[in-house]
């Protein structure tokens, strides 16, 4: 099975999460959009500037310049000092919000990761998710990221490079000759410095030319390195994404509809598709979950959403859409047409954590077994290829386009 590989690079990353403290702590000021710099201490006169918002770089000031030199180019520049502490949190927060999509995720700095989401999409598409994602980073923790969309590690990050901030690119291996070959080689991920006047004077320019020379002869000049970036330029890549597992907090999932839905039945039909896809999930991480909530978004991108406990603690299809279905018939009015649906479970414990219930019966037990015969084969089989009869008629919203 092809991979299917995101790579998250947080946009600016320690200005925007300083720009999000501050704006939190009542700030009535963004300082990405004022000369800013995230620095040293510039009474000792020893800082240096880590990073720099646009208006900062556009009076000329660079990256790792002291600050003196960024003062004198720029006057009324604003300085902040770094905060580690604080840039972790916003790192994690990222991390949370990423493993409700899949657990693994490689962190592979603090401000960039990559999520292997190989069988993990259920009918949806790497580049919905991705779209999703960028949405709700934006959304929900107040910062943007690039996200390159792709079919292994280094053509994502190599995806994720291009035009910033704020975009989601995809580099597929049939679209590496328009969009890779045209950089400069000084352009490919781990190319060292060093190698590249030695490549310039081999008249090897372009990361096309480098894909185009002779692998042996690069090889030959550059021992394992050359067959390596040579590789590279072509788009080889096998390594995997190198993931620690972590549970998630909370699981969801929503789709943008292709065309507005107004009637009841069919929005029921949509939720029982996202239910079935979340407790999936939710079983493989061998969690259950105590609290559903539902949301909507109208097609004048009005959103609701609703929440609420479930009597005690499952991870049954059946128990998690009846009172999503609950919820739904309690906040949608019959005829409002709806763009947006989207389930989400949270208050997560371990299966081996539930203490027994009084509620618990025969018919919760039943449809365990239901729930890990119908998953067992899903596993087998292909999530697509298994479904309850009841969702048959919107399989295929999943599988359609996003028109978020």
């Amino acid at each position: 099975m092809e991979k299917q590989i995101l790579h998250i690079d947080v946009n600016n990353a320690f200005l925007s999460w300083t720009a999000v403290e501050k704006i939190k702590q009542g700030s009535k000021i963004d300082i990405r959009e004022i000369p800013a710099i995230i620095g040293g201490d510039e009474a000792k006169r020893t800082g240096i500037v880590l990073a720099k918002s646009m208006k900062a770089k556009e009076c000329g000031i660079k990256t790792a310049e002291t600050i003196y030199q960024a003062r004198t180019k720029c006057p009324g520049l604003q300085i902040f000092e770094s905060n580690f502490n604080s840039y972790k949190k916003y790192s994690d927060s990222l991390y949370n919000l990423l493993l409700q999509y899949t657990d693994k995720i490689e962190r592979f700095s603090i401000d960039e990761c990559f999520l292997d989401m190989t069988n993990y999409l259920m009918k949806d598409t790497l580049i919905n998710k991705a779209k999703e994602i960028s949405k709700r980073v934006k959304e929900e923790l107040g910062f943007t990221v690039n996200i390159g969309v792709a079919n292994n590690k280094l053509l994502a990050k190599m995806a994720s490079d291009f035009e910033k901030p704020d975009k989601v690119h995809t580099l597929f291996q049939e679209e590496i000759p328009e969009k890779m070959w045209i950089l400069p080689v000084s352009e490919l991920f781990m190319l060292g410095k060093k190698t590249v006047p030695k490549l310039l004077n081999l008249q090897i320019k372009t990361i096309g030319d480098l894909a185009k020379a002779d692998q042996k002869m690069i090889e030959k000049k550059f021992g394992k390195h050359g067959n390596m970036i040579w590789e590279y330029a072509n788009g080889i890549d096998d390594s995997e994404v190198k993931y620690k597992k972590e549970l998630p907090k909370v699981i969801g999932n929503s789709i943008t509809l292709p065309q507005n839905v107004s009637e009841m039945k069919k929005l029921e039909e949509i939720l029982l598709a996202l239910t079935e896809q979340v407790t999936y999930r939710l079983r493989r991480y061998n969690l259950l979950a105590n609290t559903v909530n539902v949301q909507l978004r109208t097609k004048d991108f009005e959103d609701t959403s609703h929440q609420g406990k479930l009597l005690i603690a499952t991870a049954t299809t059946k128990e998690i859409y009846q009172k999503a279905k609950q919820l739904l018939e309690q906040m949608y009015q019959n005829g409002i047409p709806i763009r947006l649906i989207g389930v989400r479970v949270d208050h997560l414990e371990g299966k081996e954590e539930q203490q027994i219930s009084f509620f618990e019966n025969k018919q919760n037990k039943k449809q365990e077994k239901l729930d890990e015969a119908i998953d067992s084969l899903k596993e087998k089989y292909g999530y697509s290829m298994i479904t309850r009869a009841g969702k048959m008629n919107v399989d295929h919203l999943l599988k359609l386009k996003d028109i978020k």
